[in-house]
């Protein structure tokens, strides 16, 4: 995957109508990763493509939007979200450096074998939680101390690997990871993968992309507006909502993310 020089970008500038279009595609997309806890990749970034954009300028500009969506999605959570600041940092200090690490590496990965491995991941995610009626119901925090803990950063150091270098659907790894090793019920995990993977995490991938790779900067403003708007209504209606809407929300959107990147 290689960078695109601003000369080969110049003939990219959206025209009033394609704004509307991606302006409606970010607001839904973002929408429905607020309230399922990942996947605003699975409408954004491939309407990125399709409006012409090159896949790496298009991962660049999509995992910078993606800042936006975590920042409207934190407003609506801090609200009523009552984030432990311990486990906070532990989610901050084990995933960091895989997201720093796949934002380097996903430009050395050839694409479709990492889309299909991907695709397959997240389709078994949604498949998991459909057989598992009780799962994400219930609030019982596990495996916070001890080797429980260094186990459960392991695997948060993975997802961040996954969220650095891949752009769809990564939130939706976190938020099972906090469920189904953790003891979170679905409401907290996807605060917490909002708050902390869709502001931090996203950011510094964003940075790190931003720095190595080119950005449409042009066609921020849309995408921008989309994600915030979109990440606060989608957090609110998934914390009037409750646990089982989210847990719904999130097996329909892993199972459509999965389908949509093995298919291609």
């Amino acid at each position: 995957m290689v960078g695109v020089g601003a000369d080969a970008l110049a003939g990219l500038d959206l025209a009033w109508f394609d704004q509307i279009i991606l302006l409606v595609a970010s607001l839904a997309a973002n929408f429905l990763s607020a309230l399922s806890g990942g996947g605003a990749g699975l409408i954004q970034f491939p309407i990125l493509i399709f409006l012409g954009l090159p896949f790496g300028v298009a991962l660049a500009t999509h995992k910078i939007a993606s800042v936006a969506l975590g920042l409207g999605a934190t407003i609506r959570h801090l609200k009523t979200s009552h984030l432990e600041r311990h486990f906070s940092l532990i989610i901050l200090g084990a995933g960091l450096p895989g997201v720093v690490l796949g934002a380097f590496i996903i430009l050395q990965i050839p694409e479709r074998a990492a889309t299909l491995a991907l695709g397959w991941l997240t389709l078994g995610l949604g498949v998991y939680s459909v057989f598992k009626p009780r799962l994400g119901m219930d609030h019982a925090p596990r495996h916070q101390t001890g080797p429980g803990l260094w186990l459960g950063m392991a695997g948060l150091f993975g997802v961040g690997f996954l969220n650095g270098s891949i752009t769809s659907g990564t939130g939706l790894f976190l938020t099972l990871w906090l469920i189904r090793w953790f003891g979170l019920d679905y409401t907290r995990a996807v605060a917490y993968t909002l708050i902390l993977c869709g502001l931090v995490w996203n950011g510094t991938g964003a940075l790190v992309l931003g720095t190595i790779g080119t950005v449409a900067w042009s066609w921020m403003p849309a995408l921008l507006l989309g994600s915030v708007v979109g990440g606060y209504l989608g957090s609110h209606f998934a914390i009037m909502k409750g646990n089982l809407w989210i847990k719904r929300a999130f097996e329909t959107v892993t199972i459509l993310i999965g389908l949509k990147l093995i298919l291609g």
